[in-house]
């Protein structure tokens, strides 16, 4: 009996003295890195078991998958026979899977993709021993957890305190598609640049704002146009002066914002070096998907009043709307453009952007910062945390149960 006591007490003392060292060890952590950290492993956690029980409730169920979802099933189980890896593949994810691997000699004919994620995949996929395919899931994952850290500083610098930055941070995490952040897409990768860009600027430092939109215009033809919003910062920050004195100190200090359309230029280069043409991408999404830039106000309006799950997903990006203007400050008009830009841009591709559409919108992380100046009050937080998990978790319970092309 003394024997079992005294290991007990040994059992009891290590166990103490891990804790003691796991809480030495946390404090040593700077804030705020344990938060984001949290979050990041709790909807990593939570987003793999219920996906897993997911599709093994599906299994065997008759008809499923449907014809149309069976190809992509297939080409998941070709990626890895373990699930919690290969559902984080679907439709677009095979299409940067493919660039990724594709020789850079010879002619590229069918790219329609800025090639910043596929290309990062190549490097990180020799150092994984050739797996591209988890390469792509790392740096999603990666970007997911730097864009949280990003996230929390910069809602830092415009909401004032961190109580306000963990709520947004938090809100990040549970929009409702948010669980793309974990998949082999760029939704990652691109929030990662735009909030780093933003938070730069909000810092002053300007050429790392440029660096940072060098790349975020190579993510996604989009991430050019974030150059405006970011040329409102810099012009709140002159106290919106005008002139050619100001003209030149604005030269001075935002000249680096030149970089994001260098970004862009560089993908074009690209396309006339491997595709044969400056606007060989453009070719590539008219024949492939049907993309013909246009007027963005009537594809909204058609997609409110056309097939149920188009107009469903257009309703989305109609309170989107809502919810940044209802929010808007005139301090934060240039996230305000931000977000108009990231809905509308979309939408000028016309009718074929209704299926991607809910992923699309979840790069307009303005609305995070709108909800936690809005949620300051506990309950009023609690119940829009409470809200936003059950919405997205409705969203990802429909990706895995052959419904991706409502999100995707």
């Amino acid at each position: 009996m003394d024997r079992w006591r005294s290991g007990a007490a040994a059992c009891a003392a290590r166990a103490v003295a891990a804790g003691h060292a796991g809480a030495r060890l946390a404090r040593r952590v700077p804030p705020p890195w344990p938060y984001v950290i949290g979050l990041f492993l709790g909807a990593k956690l939570l987003l793999t078991l219920l996906g897993l029980l997911v599709l093994h409730a599906w299994d065997g169920v008759p008809g499923a998958p449907p014809a149309d979802e069976a190809l992509m099933w297939a080409q998941q189980r070709d990626i890895s026979g373990q699930r919690w890896i290969s559902f984080w593949f679907a439709w677009d994810s095979m299409l940067y899977l493919r660039l990724s691997t594709l020789p850079l000699s010879g002619p590229w004919v069918d790219f329609g993709f800025p090639l910043l994620y596929p290309f990062l995949a190549r490097p990180v996929g020799v150092l994984l021993g050739g797996d591209t395919a988890l390469a792509l899931l790392l740096i999603s994952n990666v970007a997911f957890l730097l864009a949280l850290w990003y996230g929390y500083r910069l809602a830092e610098l415009l909401l004032g305190d961190g109580p306000a930055a963990r709520r947004f941070t938090r809100y990040l995490v549970l929009l409702p598609t948010a669980f793309l952040f974990q998949a082999a897409l760029t939704e990652s990768l691109f929030v990662c640049l735009a909030l780093a860009t933003f938070y730069h600027a909000e810092r002053r430092r300007w050429l790392l704002v440029g660096v940072f939109g060098y790349f975020l215009a190579m993510s996604r033809s989009v991430g050019l146009l974030v150059v405006l919003p970011l040329a409102l910062v810099l012009l709140r920050q002159h106290d919106w002066r005008l002139g050619p004195r100001a003209l030149l100190g604005y030269l001075r200090t935002g000249w680096p914002l030149l970089l994001l359309p260098a970004g862009w230029f560089t993908f074009m280069a690209y396309c006339r070096w491997r595709g044969g043409g400056w606007f060989a991408y453009q070719h590539a999404q008219r024949t492939g998907w049907g993309i013909e830039v246009q007027n963005p106000a009537p594809v909204l309006l058609n997609g409110l009043t056309g097939e149920p799950r188009d107009a469903a997903r257009v309703w989305f990006a109609v309170a989107v709307l809502a919810v940044l203007i209802a929010g808007f400050r005139r301090r934060e008009l240039a996230y305000l453009v931000y977000g108009v830009l990231m809905v509308l841009v979309p939408l000028s591709m016309g009718p074929p952007v209704y299926k991607s559409l809910l992923r699309y919108l979840l790069a307009v992380f303005p609305v995070a910062l709108v909800l936690a100046r809005c949620a300051r009050h506990a309950s009023v937080d609690v119940w829009l945390t409470a809200t936003l998990a059950v919405v997205q978790g409705v969203l990802f319970v429909l990706w895995l149960s052959y419904w991706t092309h409502m999100i995707i």
